[in-house]
């Protein structure tokens, strides 16, 4: 009789780490790696013009990350993002500072919350289903609340959805699309090449 796993994250199944030293210099790499997609999608920024948030790439890298990596390694992904942009020119447009001190930075503030929960959703399974387009849909909206409350300070407030929302919805669904597509497609594809149909329950 086989003994049920509880879910794990893609990558648990892609890279498995039984030996603790291995386990930690894996996720060491991992959080890192993560963390610069996140800069390369920061690197696909288009501005609007009227607004100070441009629309960039890097909501899907987070919502990925946090997929992929799970709640713990998604959310210190995000954060060594935020860190890492305080002093290297990685938030999008080539900025760098003080997230506070920016009209976008609590987006990217937003991006540790919703790579966390992402991840602890995924961890329960739903990467693997139907819901996973709900747990990306609730990232995003973690990304959402931060970003729109700090951009209160640097627009008018009558203006904030209308410069901070309106204009990212239907990008962001596409990405958000675009994510909740991408996890089932690996987890079949990692399933076949591993052999291993308990990966996908």
């Amino acid at each position: 009789m086989q003994a049920h796993t509880a879910p794990a994250p893609l990558i648990e199944f892609l890279v498995p780490a039984h030996r603790g030293s291995f386990r930690l210099a894996r996720d060491i790499a991992l959080v890192l790696g993560f963390s610069l997609l996140i800069a390369l999608g920061a690197r696909i920024a288009v501005p609007l013009g009227f607004t100070p948030v441009p629309v960039t790439g890097q909501t899907l890298a987070v919502l990925l990350g946090g997929a992929v990596l799970g709640s713990r390694r998604g959310a210190a992904a995000a954060f060594l993002y935020l860190l890492e942009g305080m002093w290297l020119p990685l938030f999008a447009g080539g900025n760098s500072g003080l997230v506070w001190h920016m009209a976008s930075g609590g987006y990217i503030i937003g991006f540790v919350p919703a790579a966390y929960v992402v991840g602890f959703l995924c961890e329960r399974g739903w990467d693997r289903k139907p819901w996973v387009l709900t747990a990306m849909l609730i990232g995003n909206i973690l990304i959402y609340i931060p970003g729109l409350l700090q951009l209160g300070f640097f627009v008018p407030r009558e203006k904030v959805l209308e410069y901070g929302l309106y204009p990212f919805i239907p990008g962001d669904l596409v990405k958000i699309y675009v994510a909740s597509l991408l996890l089932p497609a690996a987890w079949a594809a990692a399933r076949r090449w591993r052999g291993d149909d308990a990966a996908w329950k």
